[in-house]
């Protein structure tokens, strides 16, 4: 069981604390909610009933966009734009693996079929982890702002207003008040990693140059 575990050990130990984590944000969360309800008169609720009202949903969604307009963003970025001595950064003064043409090695067994394949195929594949990123984000984002619609709308109407659309919603100051304090946040940190790799390290981490290299080193080799 262990060798056949330590092959995905990452994989697992990240979705491991994203379960306890997104558990964990459950339950505040709905004691948190329960709290306001009771400050307020109203009724207060159940975990499941929490777990799919639009509070919750806008909450866990409003992050997930962040993070995924970062991938996004910075598998994208990387691929054209440089950091000398950082070890997130190809290196700009020699040619790199990832740019290499797949179309060189269509008639290789073990190329995934996209690239045996060729043409249109072959064109959205090599775009395709920016691609499967990018939509990530729309659909996150999109659930974001039907969640917080009906979240805003149900306190317009306790405060005798008129409840919104999901586009009427996207044009509140509260909608990007809410999109673009995690944005900067991710954008920020991510900016923060490239620029402490150039200098510190981490044994053993593919994130991290070797120990001994220089810091004017760019990349991992």
């Amino acid at each position: 069981m262990k060798e056949k575990l330590r092959p995905h050990g990452l994989s697992l130990a990240l979705f491991g604390f994203f379960i306890i984590f997104q558990l964990g944000l459950s339950g505040v969360g709905q004691r948190h909610y329960n709290q306001e309800q009771i400050q307020h008169g109203q009724p207060t609720v159940g975990y499941l009933e929490y777990v799919a009202s639009a509070g919750f949903l806008e909450a866990t969604m409003e992050n997930w966009e962040s993070e995924f307009l970062q991938m996004f963003a910075y598998v994208l970025l990387t691929a054209f734009l440089f950091q000398k001595g950082s070890a997130e950064s190809k290196n700009p003064d020699q040619p790199e693996a990832v740019d290499r043409d797949p179309r060189q090695s269509r008639e290789k067994k073990d190329a995934p079929w996209p690239v045996r394949r060729g043409g249109i195929v072959l064109k959205i594949y090599e775009n395709s982890l920016a691609l499967a990123l990018f939509l990530l984000f729309l659909i996150s984002f999109m659930l974001h702002a039907i969640g917080g619609a009906s979240e805003y709308s149900d306190q317009q109407i306790a405060h005798g207003a008129q409840a919104v659309t999901v586009f009427q919603y996207m044009g509140t100051a509260q909608f990007w008040f809410e999109s673009l304090q995690n944005w900067q946040s991710e954008f920020f940190s991510i900016a923060i990693l490239v620029v402490l790799s150039i200098f510190l390290r981490q044994k053993g981490s593919p994130e991290s140059k070797p120990v001994d290299s220089p810091h004017s080193m760019t990349g991992h080799e």
